[in-house]
């Protein structure tokens, strides 16, 4: 596999990161989730590339990527990523969000629907208030000093880890090894301060704050994809059933023996499902009519 080149492009002042691969005229923007970065997308890229440009760009203050100035919440994301389409030259796309990215799609699609053509939810953030008991824990005053204590021994536990079942000929679970990679990241502390004011943003004691299911019968005017693991233990999986139910027209993959990381931990079967997805729908076009018909609907 060839290696991927981050590029950097400065978007309000600020430089943000991104790699882009293939020369199509269809456009995939990858949108990763909290303390995560383009490489959440890393097997899949370059499969992808071979039919579609391809986007991953980490998110303000993830990565490689400087924070937002200081606002972290859905909706600067969305425009963040609104503002780096521009600045490449890109009027529309489809739009594939894993997890907290499954979450800002959502509100890029919402505000921006004239550069939406498709929406694919991985493992989405913003359908249900239940999630893991970890990240309602990281919501707590008085976590950073935590996390800034804990995150390197992550990185030195993940490491070993790694090692053992190596050498016994296992390969670590995608799923766990992301997770400890991205808890390892935040012994930076403007990660860690990024990271707790991105997840305070959309998560507090109680579960997830930000809510899209309201919206969703906006969705309808778009071809939409949901892929979720069976087995996740971040986000359940009847978040998606139940967003599958929501959306007249959407089409739902459940791969059973897989975690949050449909992409990592099933690439081959991620790939088949979002290529088919691809090839049997065709791209939206806004109509901004039919969207006041559905908005006004609603009322």
């Amino acid at each position: 596999m060839t290696e991927l080149q981050t590029k950097t492009v400065d978007v309000h002042g600020r430089p943000m990161a991104y790699v882009e691969a293939g020369e199509a005229d269809s456009v995939l923007l990858l949108i990763h989730g909290i303390a995560g970065e383009y490489q959440n997308w890393r097997e899949v890229i370059e499969p992808l590339a071979h039919n579609h440009t391809v986007i991953a760009p980490d998110l303000p203050g993830h990565g490689a990527s400087a924070p937002g100035g200081g606002d972290f919440s859905i909706g600067a994301m969305a425009s963040s990523l609104r503002d780096l389409l521009v600045t490449l030259g890109h009027d529309r796309v489809t739009l594939v969000g894993h997890s907290l990215g499954g979450g800002v799609a959502m509100q890029l699609a919402y505000q921006f629907p004239e550069m939406t053509e498709r929406l694919v939810l991985v493992s989405s953030g913003g359908l249900g208030p239940e999630v893991s008991l970890v990240l309602r824990a990281a919501a707590l005053p008085g976590a950073d000093p935590f996390i800034s204590a804990t995150a390197g021994i992550g990185r030195r536990v993940g490491a070993t880890i790694g090692r053992g079942l190596t050498a016994i000929g296992l390969r670590p679970n995608a799923d766990v090894a992301e997770v400890l990679r991205g808890y390892a990241s935040l012994t930076d502390p403007e990660r860690r301060a990024a990271f707790l004011a991105t997840l305070r943003s959309v998560i507090g004691t109680g579960g997830q704050r930000v809510d899209a299911t309201d919206r969703l019968y906006l969705a309808q005017l778009l071809p939409v994809l949901i892929v979720w693991g069976a087995r996740d233990s971040i986000i359940p999986a009847r978040h998606g059933e139940d967003a599958h139910r929501a959306i007249p027209g959407s089409r739902l993959e459940v791969f059973e023996d897989v975690g949050h990381l449909p992409q990592l931990e099933a690439p081959g079967r991620f790939i088949a499902a979002l290529e088919g997805f691809l090839r049997e729908t065709e791209p939206a076009r806004f109509d901004r009519e039919e969207w006041l018909e559905h908005f006004r609907a609603a009322a």
